[in-house]
């Protein structure tokens, strides 16, 4: 079922046509009534010719702007909830006026999927909603069906790419005609970069909307009256049609998982310039990229953008306030933050953890120090899909299960039988269980006892389920081995509840306990497990494996000659690049000493042979500081293995890679050896 309100009116006032029929397709698939509209004349014909529910308000329409449409709104309907959209008003000044004296409900900046706009929607009426009866039970709903508009959006997103490059030789045109006096065309050549600033990355086109972006601001004084700085505007041109003739300009920009060309991206804000500078140089060190603000209000301009994965504020009143302000834009509401003082005393850190901060950093701080904060925040930042396997043998359970708990950061799985539970979790590998206690067959008590007895999965969070949750049940549960359990009839609130927080823990302690402290990587046993799993799926989908053992030429001679420090710093800078070069799907691991191992799921030998010789050119580029400030650089050796020709395990592959990793350092080092 769509959980969209159903029966609910929105007025869509937008005067770009491609975008208004993206949306409108997309909320009438919700559930959603629309009256379009592309002026304030049409809006005000909706208005007088029928009720709507709520209203979304583009920023700017032919003849005058969204804002001065809602002041005209709010004198015959001063309740109705309105979304403001825009590419501007995003200072705190202009947000300020929106809610406080316009009275809209949210400002959204484009560009905007449709798929955030439901969502926006939906706790818009969710908010305006009269209070809620008393949680009842849990109960099976029907499964909701694939979402039917992803063909059509597709579709929808083709065509617009289509129509790219004729929409720019129409600017082009408007431009030319613009510079030899005309105003209407500039006019034109305004409105036309304004839509493509808004509406390209609503369909997929982020690179076209930004760069339109840029060119839109060059172009403003066209809308005050000002002259243009025609060289400026050329130069917008140009960087406009570059990007669409990129190849794949033309084909919508898919969400992708794969790790960025950094690691990722910190926001630093604070009023020290010399801070600043030296948070950008640890950073470009680090495989980090960092942008910086030394206002609440230059935070806000970044983060609205461009991503960043989280935050490092310094202590005081303008990063507390900085620190509100990013919290309170759209989509950054769980921003991952920590603060950094030359205090730290508990009053400061009291008032950092109200302010939201996950992490406390004293100052100055050191490239360990900043490595560290940034792998907490981007940790919490792109955290990856939870799994939960629920087991219950009956289906409209397992079904209501699965549709209370699903979301973009949890995946279920559901079993009906538990003769097939140790398959499931050789196959699924979850972060979770939720099992009920009565079934045929192995009781949940007795499936908990066998799970326990099991090395890889005594650690795995176990929750029963069951109607009979008295002192014997509680005492068995325990005794059993289950973390928790949840009573019948289950609480949709409850179970999210129970189920988020024993997900969370598991995540910490997997990081505690799995990664390596200097490098960030796993270590030995937990790769191997990876590996193990990535094998047999590589088996089922009939793809190769590649397997890297990779060793730094030389590391007794870096150690006796530059200090045990910088041996470290190469080690921690090695490990930086090997997390941030390749796919989040790839494994990587500090193998012991300085050697490591990577995992590609997918490449040949020649394929992983060229990823890893990238890798080798940048590490081999890298200037690295002795304990007394002498520069140096380092290099590595490596052996490649693939299954299943190498073998079909992880001992056959490692053993291969070792060897031939051994070959590459006997043959003159700084080499990658494949047969």
């Amino acid at each position: 079922m769509s959980s969209a309100p159903q029966n609910k009116t929105l007025l869509f006032l937008e005067d770009d046509r491609d975008l208004q029929t993206l949306v409108c397709a997309f909320l009438r698939e919700k559930g959603y009534e629309i009256a379009p509209a592309r002026s304030a004349a049409e809006a005000r014909a909706v208005l007088q010719a029928r009720r709507v529910d709520a209203a979304i308000v583009d920023g700017l329409l032919p003849g005058m702007t969204g804002a001065d449409f809602i002041r005209e709104l709010r004198q015959t309907q001063p309740g109705l909830p309105v979304l403001f959209a825009s590419a501007f008003w995003k200072d705190l000044k202009s947000h300020e006026l929106l809610t406080r004296q316009l009275g809209v409900a949210r400002v959204v900046h484009k560009p905007y999927r449709p798929e955030e706009l439901a969502v926006w929607l939906e706790q818009l009426f969710a908010a305006l909603a009269p209070p809620p009866p008393p949680a009842e039970a849990l109960e099976p709903e029907e499964v909701e069906p694939e979402d039917s508009f992803a063909a059509s959006l597709a579709l929808l997103s083709a065509e617009y790419g289509a129509k790219l490059p004729e929409r720019l030789a129409a600017l082009e045109a408007h431009l030319g005609r613009g510079r030899q006096g005309d105003a209407a065309a500039l006019t034109e050549a305004y409105g036309v970069v304004h839509k493509l600033h808004g509406t390209a990355g609503s369909y997929g086109f982020r690179d076209v909307s930004i760069t339109a972006g840029r060119l839109e601001d060059v172009m403003r004084p066209v809308k005050e009256g000002g002259p243009l700085d025609w060289a400026a505007v050329d130069a917008g041109f140009r960087a406009l049609r570059d990007v669409e003739a990129l190849p794949g300009a033309s084909k919508p920009e898919a969400p992708s998982e794969d790790a960025p060309a950094t690691r990722g991206t910190l926001l630093v804000v604070d009023e020290d310039a010399g801070l600043l500078a030296d948070a950008k140089r640890m950073g470009e060190e680090e495989g980090l990229r960092v942008v910086t603000a030394s206002t609440a209000l230059e935070a806000c301009a970044v983060a609205q953008r461009q991503w960043v994965d989280g935050a490092l504020l310094h202590m005081g009143a303008e990063g507390v306030t900085a620190a509100g302000a990013l919290r309170a834009l759209e989509g950054h509401e769980s921003l991952p933050l920590a603060f950094t003082s030359a205090g730290g005393g508990l009053q400061e850190r009291v008032v950092a953890a109200h302010a939201g901060a996950s992490l406390f950093l004293p100052r100055p701080f050191t490239h360990q120090d900043l490595a560290m904060a940034a792998d907490r925040l981007l940790t919490a930042r792109r955290q990856e899909r939870a799994r939960v396997l629920v087991v219950d043998d009956d289906p409209d359970a397992v079904r209501a299960l699965t549709q209370a708990l699903m979301s973009d950061a949890v995946e279920v799985v559901g079993l009906e039988s538990a003769y097939g539970l140790l398959d499931a979790l050789a196959q699924h590998r979850p972060d979770l269980m939720l099992l009920d206690v009565r079934m045929p067959g192995p009781s949940g008590f007795d499936l908990c006892r066998i799970l326990r007895l099991s090395p890889e999965w005594q650690e795995l969070p176990i929750l029963l389920i069951s109607s009979q949750v008295g002192l014997e049940f509680r005492l068995a549960a325990f005794q059993s081995g289950a973390d928790d359990y949840l009573a019948k009839p289950v609480l949709r609130e409850e179970l999210r509840a129970r189920v988020h927080a024993r997900l969370e823990r598991a995540r910490l302690s997997r990081e505690r306990t799995e990664r390596d402290a200097l490098t960030g990587l796993m270590l030995r046993r937990p790769f191997v497990e990876a590996v193990t799993a990535r094998l047999s799926e590589a088996r089922r989908s009939d793809r190769p494996l590649a397997l890297c053992f990779l060793d730094v030429d030389h590391f007794k001679k870096v150690n006796d000659e530059h200090g045990h420090l910088a041996g470290d710093r190469v080690l921690m800078r090695l490990g930086r690049l090997l997390g941030a070069r390749f796919r989040r799907e790839d494994l990587r691991a500090r193998w012991g000493g300085e050697e490591f191992v990577v995992a590609l799921l997918g490449e040949t030998l020649e394929s992983a042979r060229e990823i890893l010789s990238r890798t080798a050119q940048e590490l081999g580029e890298m200037e690295f500081e002795g304990d007394q400030g002498e520069p140096f650089r380092v290099t590595f050796s490596a052996g490649l293995a693939v299954a299943p020709q190498d073998g079909v395990t992880p001992e056959e592959l490692l053993r291969v890679a070792d060897a031939r990793m051994y070959r590459a350092k006997s043959n003159g080092r700084n080499r990658i050896e494949v047969g």
